[in-house]
Protein backbone atom coordinates (compact mmCIF):
# COMPACT_ATOMS: atom_id res chain seq x y z
CA UNK A 1 0.00 0.00 0.00
CA UNK A 2 0.94 3.68 -0.49
CA UNK A 3 -0.56 6.83 1.13
CA UNK A 4 -3.24 8.32 -1.24
CA UNK A 5 -1.91 10.06 -3.94
CA UNK A 6 -2.68 13.71 -2.63
CA UNK A 7 -0.94 13.03 -0.05
CA UNK A 8 1.95 15.40 1.27
CA UNK A 9 5.26 14.39 0.87
CA UNK A 10 6.40 12.34 3.69
CA UNK A 11 8.51 13.36 6.74
CA UNK A 12 12.36 12.66 6.24
CA UNK A 13 12.13 8.98 7.68
CA UNK A 14 14.44 7.18 10.24
CA UNK A 15 13.73 10.41 12.56
CA UNK A 16 15.07 10.36 16.13
CA UNK A 17 18.26 7.80 15.60
CA UNK A 18 20.19 9.32 18.19
CA UNK A 19 17.68 7.55 21.01
CA UNK A 20 19.30 4.22 19.26
CA UNK A 21 22.66 4.73 19.35
CA UNK A 22 24.75 2.66 21.48
CA UNK A 23 22.21 -0.43 20.60
CA UNK A 24 24.83 -2.78 18.83
CA UNK A 25 27.42 -2.31 21.56
CA UNK A 26 26.30 -3.68 25.24
CA UNK A 27 27.17 -1.56 27.99
CA UNK A 28 29.73 -1.33 30.16
CA UNK A 29 29.10 -3.23 33.54
CA UNK A 30 30.36 -4.78 36.63
CA UNK A 31 31.29 -8.68 36.89
CA UNK A 32 29.53 -8.43 40.25
CA UNK A 33 26.22 -7.15 38.56
CA UNK A 34 26.25 -9.20 35.48
CA UNK A 35 26.33 -12.10 37.78
CA UNK A 36 23.71 -11.21 39.64
CA UNK A 37 21.33 -10.66 36.68
CA UNK A 38 22.39 -13.34 35.07
CA UNK A 39 21.43 -15.85 38.29
CA UNK A 40 18.18 -13.72 38.54
CA UNK A 41 17.01 -13.96 34.69
CA UNK A 42 19.03 -17.69 34.46
CA UNK A 43 16.25 -18.69 37.65
CA UNK A 44 13.17 -16.55 36.07
CA UNK A 45 13.47 -18.26 32.89
CA UNK A 46 14.07 -21.88 34.52
CA UNK A 47 10.57 -21.85 35.77
CA UNK A 48 8.57 -20.64 32.96
CA UNK A 49 7.02 -22.74 29.84
CA UNK A 50 10.06 -21.71 27.01
CA UNK A 51 12.77 -23.42 25.77
CA UNK A 52 15.65 -20.69 26.38
CA UNK A 53 18.75 -21.67 24.80
CA UNK A 54 22.15 -20.11 25.71
CA UNK A 55 24.90 -20.61 23.16
CA UNK A 56 27.45 -22.47 24.77
CA UNK A 57 25.27 -23.71 27.81
CA UNK A 58 22.60 -26.03 28.40
CA UNK A 59 18.78 -25.25 27.72
CA UNK A 60 17.07 -24.21 30.57
CA UNK A 61 13.03 -23.79 30.89
CA UNK A 62 9.98 -26.23 31.17
CA UNK A 63 9.70 -26.77 27.68
CA UNK A 64 7.43 -24.20 25.20
CA UNK A 65 8.75 -21.38 22.39
CA UNK A 66 12.16 -20.97 21.80
CA UNK A 67 14.09 -18.32 23.02
CA UNK A 68 17.24 -18.40 21.06
CA UNK A 69 19.95 -16.50 23.24
CA UNK A 70 22.61 -16.32 20.75
CA UNK A 71 25.58 -13.95 23.32
CA UNK A 72 24.68 -14.50 26.54
CA UNK A 73 26.86 -12.10 27.94
CA UNK A 74 25.59 -8.89 26.22
CA UNK A 75 22.16 -10.08 27.39
CA UNK A 76 22.71 -10.30 30.67
CA UNK A 77 24.92 -7.07 30.62
CA UNK A 78 22.01 -5.45 29.01
CA UNK A 79 19.44 -6.35 31.73
CA UNK A 80 22.12 -6.11 34.55
CA UNK A 81 22.42 -2.71 33.32
CA UNK A 82 18.63 -1.81 32.61
CA UNK A 83 16.28 -4.27 33.28
CA UNK A 84 13.52 -4.91 30.95
CA UNK A 85 14.63 -1.98 28.68
CA UNK A 86 17.68 -4.05 28.34
CA UNK A 87 16.08 -7.04 27.50
CA UNK A 88 13.89 -4.55 24.56
CA UNK A 89 17.51 -3.58 23.43
CA UNK A 90 19.29 -6.96 23.49
CA UNK A 91 16.25 -7.78 20.49
CA UNK A 92 16.98 -4.50 18.63
CA UNK A 93 20.91 -5.80 18.78
CA UNK A 94 20.50 -9.40 17.36
CA UNK A 95 21.92 -10.92 21.17
CA UNK A 96 18.58 -13.01 21.08
CA UNK A 97 15.92 -13.75 18.89
CA UNK A 98 12.64 -16.86 18.40
CA UNK A 99 11.03 -17.99 15.63
CA UNK A 100 7.68 -17.58 17.23
CA UNK A 101 8.40 -13.90 19.36
CA UNK A 102 4.95 -13.34 20.36
CA UNK A 103 4.71 -16.48 21.66
CA UNK A 104 7.79 -16.22 23.90
CA UNK A 105 6.74 -12.86 24.95
CA UNK A 106 2.99 -13.97 25.78
CA UNK A 107 4.88 -16.30 28.56
CA UNK A 108 6.48 -13.88 29.36
CA UNK A 109 3.41 -11.43 30.29
CA UNK A 110 1.28 -14.26 31.26
CA UNK A 111 3.73 -14.27 34.38
CA UNK A 112 4.88 -11.16 34.38
CA UNK A 113 3.74 -10.43 38.01
CA UNK A 114 6.22 -13.24 39.04
CA UNK A 115 9.09 -12.82 36.81
CA UNK A 116 11.20 -10.23 39.69
CA UNK A 117 11.77 -11.88 43.18
CA UNK A 118 9.20 -9.82 45.65
CA UNK A 119 11.95 -8.36 47.57
CA UNK A 120 13.71 -6.79 44.52
CA UNK A 121 10.25 -5.53 43.59
CA UNK A 122 10.22 -3.69 46.72
CA UNK A 123 13.17 -1.90 45.47
CA UNK A 124 11.99 -1.51 42.48
CA UNK A 125 12.79 2.26 43.14
CA UNK A 126 16.63 1.24 43.08
CA UNK A 127 17.37 -0.88 40.28
CA UNK A 128 14.74 0.08 37.52
CA UNK A 129 15.35 3.74 35.52
CA UNK A 130 13.21 6.57 36.21
CA UNK A 131 11.38 8.09 33.66
CA UNK A 132 13.27 11.33 32.05
CA UNK A 133 11.43 14.14 33.13
CA UNK A 134 11.94 16.20 29.58
CA UNK A 135 9.11 13.21 28.91
CA UNK A 136 7.04 15.00 30.77
CA UNK A 137 3.64 16.15 29.16
CA UNK A 138 3.43 19.51 29.46
CA UNK A 139 1.95 21.02 26.33
CA UNK A 140 5.40 21.47 24.87
CA UNK A 141 6.76 18.17 25.91
CA UNK A 142 3.36 16.08 24.27
CA UNK A 143 4.54 18.21 20.92
CA UNK A 144 7.72 16.76 21.58
CA UNK A 145 6.34 12.76 22.76
CA UNK A 146 3.71 12.74 19.93
CA UNK A 147 6.12 13.84 16.96
CA UNK A 148 8.35 11.05 18.46
CA UNK A 149 6.06 8.15 17.13
CA UNK A 150 3.54 9.72 14.90
CA UNK A 151 5.75 12.23 12.72
CA UNK A 152 8.29 9.24 11.49
CA UNK A 153 6.91 8.76 7.80
CA UNK A 154 3.51 8.39 6.74
CA UNK A 155 4.52 5.86 3.93
CA UNK A 156 5.89 4.11 6.86
CA UNK A 157 2.61 3.67 8.46
CA UNK A 158 0.75 3.15 4.90
CA UNK A 159 3.33 0.22 4.21
CA UNK A 160 1.23 -2.01 7.31
CA UNK A 161 -2.30 -0.03 7.98
CA UNK A 162 -5.18 -0.30 5.60
CA UNK A 163 -6.87 1.42 3.24
CA UNK A 164 -8.21 3.55 6.21
CA UNK A 165 -4.89 4.30 7.67
CA UNK A 166 -6.73 3.28 11.48
CA UNK A 167 -3.96 3.21 13.99
CA UNK A 168 -6.00 1.40 16.31
CA UNK A 169 -8.01 -2.04 17.43
CA UNK A 170 -10.99 -3.07 14.66
CA UNK A 171 -13.97 -4.84 15.69
CA UNK A 172 -13.86 -8.17 13.85
CA UNK A 173 -16.86 -10.24 13.21
CA UNK A 174 -15.37 -13.80 13.93
CA UNK A 175 -11.21 -14.65 14.26
CA UNK A 176 -8.96 -15.40 12.54
CA UNK A 177 -8.87 -12.13 11.20
CA UNK A 178 -7.62 -11.67 7.58
CA UNK A 179 -5.91 -7.99 6.27
CA UNK A 180 -8.21 -7.79 3.46
CA UNK A 181 -11.22 -7.48 6.33
CA UNK A 182 -9.76 -4.62 8.46
CA UNK A 183 -11.26 -1.62 6.52
CA UNK A 184 -14.72 -3.26 7.38
CA UNK A 185 -13.43 -4.08 10.45
CA UNK A 186 -11.99 -0.63 11.62
CA UNK A 187 -15.32 0.88 9.63
CA UNK A 188 -17.12 -1.11 12.50
CA UNK A 189 -15.28 -0.15 15.52
CA UNK A 190 -15.80 3.74 14.20
CA UNK A 191 -19.23 3.22 13.97
CA UNK A 192 -19.53 1.96 17.43
CA UNK A 193 -18.32 5.12 18.54
CA UNK A 194 -20.47 7.40 16.91
CA UNK A 195 -23.23 5.52 17.33
CA UNK A 196 -22.76 5.66 21.36
CA UNK A 197 -22.01 8.99 21.25
CA UNK A 198 -25.22 10.29 19.31
CA UNK A 199 -23.54 11.21 16.36
CA UNK A 200 -25.59 12.25 13.23
CA UNK A 201 -26.94 15.14 11.28
CA UNK A 202 -25.99 18.32 12.88
CA UNK A 203 -23.75 17.44 15.70
CA UNK A 204 -21.26 19.60 16.88
CA UNK A 205 -18.22 16.80 17.42
CA UNK A 206 -15.07 17.17 18.70
CA UNK A 207 -12.40 14.41 18.06
CA UNK A 208 -9.58 14.67 20.15
CA UNK A 209 -6.40 12.24 18.35
CA UNK A 210 -6.97 13.18 14.91
CA UNK A 211 -5.04 10.10 13.11
CA UNK A 212 -5.25 10.05 9.60
CA UNK A 213 -8.64 10.95 9.94
CA UNK A 214 -10.86 8.61 9.07
CA UNK A 215 -12.73 9.21 11.95
CA UNK A 216 -13.63 12.52 11.26
CA UNK A 217 -14.73 11.50 7.28
CA UNK A 218 -17.11 9.18 8.27
CA UNK A 219 -18.66 10.86 11.21
CA UNK A 220 -18.90 13.89 8.43
CA UNK A 221 -20.74 11.56 6.42
CA UNK A 222 -23.06 11.90 8.59
CA UNK A 223 -24.10 14.91 8.41
CA UNK A 224 -22.10 16.39 11.82
CA UNK A 225 -20.00 19.08 12.18
CA UNK A 226 -16.47 18.05 12.84
CA UNK A 227 -13.40 19.76 14.65
CA UNK A 228 -10.60 17.16 14.75
CA UNK A 229 -7.06 18.02 16.74
CA UNK A 230 -3.49 16.76 16.64
CA UNK A 231 -0.52 17.43 17.67
CA UNK A 232 1.20 15.80 14.88
CA UNK A 233 2.14 17.98 11.58
CA UNK A 234 2.41 14.57 9.73
CA UNK A 235 -0.87 13.65 10.58
CA UNK A 236 -2.64 17.21 9.97
CA UNK A 237 -1.60 17.41 6.80
CA UNK A 238 -2.67 13.63 5.14
CA UNK A 239 -6.03 14.19 7.13
CA UNK A 240 -6.61 17.68 5.64
CA UNK A 241 -5.78 15.98 2.18
CA UNK A 242 -8.22 12.87 2.75
CA UNK A 243 -11.00 15.24 3.87
CA UNK A 244 -10.41 17.13 0.68
CA UNK A 245 -10.67 13.85 -1.43
CA UNK A 246 -13.50 12.74 0.33
CA UNK A 247 -15.66 16.30 -0.20
CA UNK A 248 -15.94 17.11 3.24
CA UNK A 249 -13.91 19.97 3.61
CA UNK A 250 -16.54 22.23 4.77
CA UNK A 251 -17.67 20.02 7.87
CA UNK A 252 -13.93 19.18 9.00
CA UNK A 253 -11.44 21.06 10.14
CA UNK A 254 -8.22 19.40 11.39
CA UNK A 255 -6.02 21.65 13.50
CA UNK A 256 -3.11 21.38 15.19
CA UNK A 257 -3.71 21.97 18.73
CA UNK A 258 -3.30 20.51 22.13
CA UNK A 259 -6.53 19.66 23.82
CA UNK A 260 -6.00 21.45 26.97
CA UNK A 261 -6.24 24.56 24.27
CA UNK A 262 -9.86 24.06 22.91
CA UNK A 263 -12.52 25.73 23.63
CA UNK A 264 -16.74 25.75 22.96
CA UNK A 265 -19.22 23.15 23.55
CA UNK A 266 -19.75 20.23 21.57
CA UNK A 267 -22.57 17.35 21.62
CA UNK A 268 -20.29 15.18 21.38
CA UNK A 269 -16.79 14.21 22.24
CA UNK A 270 -14.72 11.03 20.53
CA UNK A 271 -11.12 10.41 21.61
CA UNK A 272 -9.84 6.81 20.15
CA UNK A 273 -6.90 5.45 22.11
CA UNK A 274 -5.61 8.91 23.22
CA UNK A 275 -5.71 9.18 27.32
CA UNK A 276 -2.62 6.14 26.75
CA UNK A 277 -0.46 9.46 25.58
CA UNK A 278 -1.79 11.70 28.23
CA UNK A 279 0.58 10.82 31.36
CA UNK A 280 -0.62 10.22 34.89
CA UNK A 281 -0.35 13.84 36.09
CA UNK A 282 -2.44 15.37 33.38
CA UNK A 283 -5.37 12.57 33.63
CA UNK A 284 -7.45 14.94 35.62
CA UNK A 285 -6.76 17.40 32.95
CA UNK A 286 -7.46 15.45 30.34
CA UNK A 287 -11.14 14.49 31.78
CA UNK A 288 -11.40 17.79 33.32
CA UNK A 289 -11.52 19.67 29.54
CA UNK A 290 -13.53 16.77 28.35
CA UNK A 291 -16.14 17.88 30.90
CA UNK A 292 -15.65 21.26 30.05
CA UNK A 293 -15.96 21.54 26.81
CA UNK A 294 -19.36 18.72 26.90
CA UNK A 295 -22.82 20.57 25.96
CA UNK A 296 -25.60 19.98 28.25
CA UNK A 297 -26.94 16.54 27.48
CA UNK A 298 -24.17 15.45 25.33
CA UNK A 299 -21.81 12.05 25.33
CA UNK A 300 -18.81 10.85 25.22
CA UNK A 301 -17.03 8.10 23.73
CA UNK A 302 -13.64 6.47 24.43
CA UNK A 303 -11.27 3.97 23.52
CA UNK A 304 -8.87 2.92 25.81
CA UNK A 305 -6.38 0.19 26.09
CA UNK A 306 -6.32 -0.19 30.08
CA UNK A 307 -3.58 -2.82 32.50
CA UNK A 308 -4.38 -4.42 35.73
CA UNK A 309 -5.09 -1.63 38.65
CA UNK A 310 -2.20 -3.54 40.65
CA UNK A 311 0.17 -3.48 37.76
CA UNK A 312 -0.60 0.27 36.78
CA UNK A 313 0.25 0.92 40.76
CA UNK A 314 3.28 -1.34 40.81
CA UNK A 315 5.14 -0.02 37.65
CA UNK A 316 3.67 3.96 37.42
CA UNK A 317 7.15 5.88 37.67
CA UNK A 318 9.21 2.99 36.13
CA UNK A 319 10.78 3.98 32.77
CA UNK A 320 10.00 1.10 30.18
CA UNK A 321 11.20 0.12 27.25
CA UNK A 322 8.03 1.50 25.53
CA UNK A 323 8.15 4.71 26.68
CA UNK A 324 11.96 5.15 25.88
CA UNK A 325 11.50 3.95 22.01
CA UNK A 326 7.91 4.20 21.26
CA UNK A 327 5.79 6.30 23.17
CA UNK A 328 7.52 8.74 24.91
CA UNK A 329 5.51 10.19 28.31
CA UNK A 330 2.59 7.28 28.05
CA UNK A 331 1.13 5.21 30.20
CA UNK A 332 -2.08 2.88 29.93
CA UNK A 333 -4.67 3.67 32.74
CA UNK A 334 -6.40 1.34 34.51
CA UNK A 335 -10.24 1.08 34.41
CA UNK A 336 -9.78 1.78 38.01
CA UNK A 337 -7.92 4.65 37.28
CA UNK A 338 -10.49 6.15 35.07
CA UNK A 339 -12.93 5.65 37.51
CA UNK A 340 -10.86 7.39 40.11
CA UNK A 341 -9.96 9.92 38.37
CA UNK A 342 -13.05 10.88 36.70
CA UNK A 343 -15.25 10.71 40.54
CA UNK A 344 -12.47 13.14 41.89
CA UNK A 345 -12.38 15.63 39.06
CA UNK A 346 -15.38 15.61 37.04
CA UNK A 347 -18.49 15.36 36.86
CA UNK A 348 -18.39 12.69 34.29
CA UNK A 349 -19.42 9.17 34.63
CA UNK A 350 -19.06 5.70 32.86
CA UNK A 351 -22.45 4.33 31.86
CA UNK A 352 -21.46 2.06 28.97
CA UNK A 353 -18.40 -0.07 28.76
CA UNK A 354 -17.63 -2.89 25.83
CA UNK A 355 -14.78 -5.05 25.69
CA UNK A 356 -12.64 -6.41 23.09
CA UNK A 357 -8.87 -7.31 23.64
CA UNK A 358 -9.10 -10.06 21.70
CA UNK A 359 -9.63 -8.11 18.79
CA UNK A 360 -6.45 -5.81 19.30
CA UNK A 361 -4.39 -8.95 19.49
CA UNK A 362 -5.72 -10.14 16.02
CA UNK A 363 -5.36 -6.19 14.92
CA UNK A 364 -1.84 -6.13 15.97
CA UNK A 365 -1.29 -9.46 14.06
CA UNK A 366 -2.26 -8.74 10.90
CA UNK A 367 -0.17 -5.38 11.04
CA UNK A 368 3.17 -7.39 12.26
CA UNK A 369 2.40 -9.41 9.55
CA UNK A 370 1.98 -6.67 7.28
CA UNK A 371 5.27 -4.76 8.34
CA UNK A 372 7.48 -7.99 7.92
CA UNK A 373 6.19 -9.62 4.29
CA UNK A 374 7.00 -5.11 3.14
CA UNK A 375 10.64 -5.22 5.44
CA UNK A 376 12.07 -4.31 2.30
CA UNK A 377 10.38 -1.41 1.30
CA UNK A 378 10.70 -0.24 5.19
CA UNK A 379 14.04 -0.35 4.40
CA UNK A 380 13.82 1.31 1.45
CA UNK A 381 12.53 4.74 3.12
CA UNK A 382 15.47 4.63 4.91
CA UNK A 383 14.70 2.66 8.27
CA UNK A 384 17.88 0.71 9.20
CA UNK A 385 17.87 -2.74 10.26
CA UNK A 386 17.71 -1.61 14.09
CA UNK A 387 14.79 0.37 13.52
CA UNK A 388 12.93 -2.62 11.91
CA UNK A 389 14.14 -5.10 14.68
CA UNK A 390 12.81 -2.23 17.10
CA UNK A 391 9.58 -2.05 15.67
CA UNK A 392 8.97 -5.70 14.86
CA UNK A 393 9.56 -6.39 18.85
CA UNK A 394 6.83 -3.20 19.59
CA UNK A 395 4.04 -4.94 17.82
CA UNK A 396 4.73 -7.96 18.78
CA UNK A 397 5.34 -7.28 22.50
CA UNK A 398 2.02 -5.29 22.07
CA UNK A 399 0.07 -8.34 20.42
CA UNK A 400 1.26 -10.37 23.64
CA UNK A 401 0.14 -8.22 25.83
CA UNK A 402 -3.32 -8.52 24.94
CA UNK A 403 -2.89 -12.53 23.75
CA UNK A 404 -2.27 -13.66 27.73
CA UNK A 405 -4.73 -10.48 28.99
CA UNK A 406 -2.75 -8.51 30.44
CA UNK A 407 -3.65 -5.58 28.26
CA UNK A 408 -7.29 -5.00 27.29
CA UNK A 409 -8.95 -2.47 24.93
CA UNK A 410 -12.64 -0.84 25.95
CA UNK A 411 -15.07 1.44 24.23
CA UNK A 412 -16.54 3.93 27.12
CA UNK A 413 -19.70 5.83 27.49
CA UNK A 414 -18.90 8.94 29.83
CA UNK A 415 -22.04 11.14 30.33
CA UNK A 416 -22.24 13.96 32.93
CA UNK A 417 -23.97 13.71 35.84
CA UNK A 418 -25.79 16.76 36.13
CA UNK A 419 -26.80 18.30 39.64
CA UNK A 420 -29.98 19.78 40.74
Amino acid sequence: MTAPPSAPAAHTPGAHPERRTGIVAPPRLSRARTAVAEHIVRHALARLPLRVRLTGAEDIGLGGPLMDIRDPGAFFRRIGASGLIGFGESYMAGEWDAPDLVGVLTVLADHAAGLVPRPLQRLRGIWAPRRPAAQLNTPEGSRDNISHHYDLSNDLFALFLDTTLSYSSAVFRGFPAEHDLLPAAQHRKIDRLLDAAGVGRGTRLLEIGTGWGELAIRAAARGARVVTVTLSAEQRELARARVREAGLADRVEVRLSDYRHVTGDYDAIVSVEMVEAVGEEFWPVYFQTLDRLLAPGGRIALQVITMPDDRLRASRSTYTWIQKYIFPGGLLPSTEAVERVTAAHTRLRTTERVRFGAHYAETLRLWRERFTERAAEVEALGFDAVFRRMWTFYLAYSEAGFRSGYLDVQQLLLTREETA
